[in-house]
């Protein structure tokens, strides 16, 4: 949609801070499958490059929604680490 934007126009793959997570799209692994879209429509979007960007309404989806659609990309293109550096996803 025409209307959403990147949490960070800068950095439209990350790593950006969602709550209390830094989420990361590794833009070499994506491959536009939409998965994470479809679980968390409120996070991630695909850009003109059919390459997942992080949006600005994040903060809409709650830490559980956004690893969930961590793990159901089919190509674990999705990085999350939570507020310690610790790594949630993948593991």
């Amino acid at each position: 949609m025409a209307d959403q934007k990147p949490k960070n126009a800068d950095k439209p793959h990350g790593p950006v801070n969602v709550h209390n997570l830094s989420v990361h799209v590794d833009k070499d692994l994506c491959i536009g499958a939409a998965t994470c879209v479809a679980v968390a429509p409120n996070t991630f979007t695909l850009d003109s490059d059919a390459k997942a960007i992080i949006l600005d309404s994040a903060d809409q989806d709650t830490e559980d929604l956004i690893i969930d659609a961590a793990r159901a990309c089919p190509t674990a293109a999705i990085a999350i680490t939570d507020k310690d550096g610790h790594k949630v996803f993948p593991s």
